[in-house]
């Protein structure tokens, strides 16, 4: 049974000003992003001057070899990593400096996550992994169980509810945490390798039910390293050495972003 979305997308009540300065704009806005990780005697750069803007709604891939960021270009945009230097607004909030308090805030109330390994607790149903967001925001449990078993339902889900995750296929727990991800009414939803421990087929299934999540309004956002997972997104983001090299509508050839760029194969 495939999802019956009908999702609320909602603000964020954003309550610190964006001081990036003018060249900023989009819902995620990036310039300048710089990161690096510290090493014995030095420090190892992965971001390299990320300038980046994704609106309200869009479908984006990300893509990149081993190495190239993207995971960590993915963590700094999901507020999971900091960055050294650079500026980065979420809805025109200025996301530097953040307090760890202030970054689990705003990615509670603004952020959804959709992980490869699908990250659900062994010990607790379907209906207990998808309500367990709202256990941290202090929802009361008929509540949070009323709207974890509506969201199942809309991911088709709803008659596996009991379940624990190890009676579920790979792709049923992927709809679990999908419903996970939406179930505080994200903006954004941030899917690292969503398809990565599926097989072609579910992989399908899941890529349209993160569709039928964007047309709703929800902006996703996903990192892969298969084409085919990137052609059916928008727009396709390419990293190499911590540098975007092409941006653009996926399955075209795009213009280059960084010297050395090339065409899409």
């Amino acid at each position: 049974m495939g999802p019956n979305l009908d999702l609320d997308v909602v603000g964020m009540g954003a309550s610190r000003k964006g001081n990036s300065g003018p060249y900023l704009r989009g819902m995620l806005a990036l310039s300048g992003i710089e990161k690096a990780y510290p090493l014995a005697g030095g420090s190892l750069p992965v971001l390299k001057g990320i300038d980046l803007n994704i609106e309200q709604g869009e479908m984006v891939a990300i893509m990149g070899s081993s190495g190239s960021g993207k995971s960590t270009l993915l963590n700094v945009l999901g507020l999971l990593d900091g960055f050294d230097s650079g500026g980065y607004d979420l809805d025109g909030v200025n996301m530097a400096g953040l307090s760890e308090k202030q970054a689990a805030r705003y990615r509670s109330q603004f952020l959804g996550f959709v992980f490869q390994s699908f990250n659900l607790i062994s010990f607790k149903t379907a209906l207990e992994n998808v309500a367990l967001p709202l256990f941290y925001q202090k929802v009361p449990r008929r509540e949070r169980q009323r709207r974890a078993m509506e969201m199942l339902g809309k991911m088709g889900m709803d008659d596996r509810a009991d379940h624990l995750p190890s009676e579920l296929s790979g792709g049923q727990k992927q709809r679990v945490a999908i419903a996970r991800a939406l179930i505080t009414s994200p903006r954004v939803i941030l899917a690292d390798e969503p398809t990565g421990a599926l097989d072609s087929t579910t992989s399908h299934e899941v890529m349209e039910v993160l569709r039928e999540v964007n047309a709703t309004g929800i902006t996703v956002i996903i990192v892969t390293h298969e084409a085919d997972i990137a052609a059916q997104c928008d727009r396709t983001i390419r990293l190499h050495d911590g540098v975007i090299i092409e941006d653009g509508k996926s399955g075209e050839v795009v213009e280059p972003t960084a010297h050395g760029a090339r065409s899409q194969d």
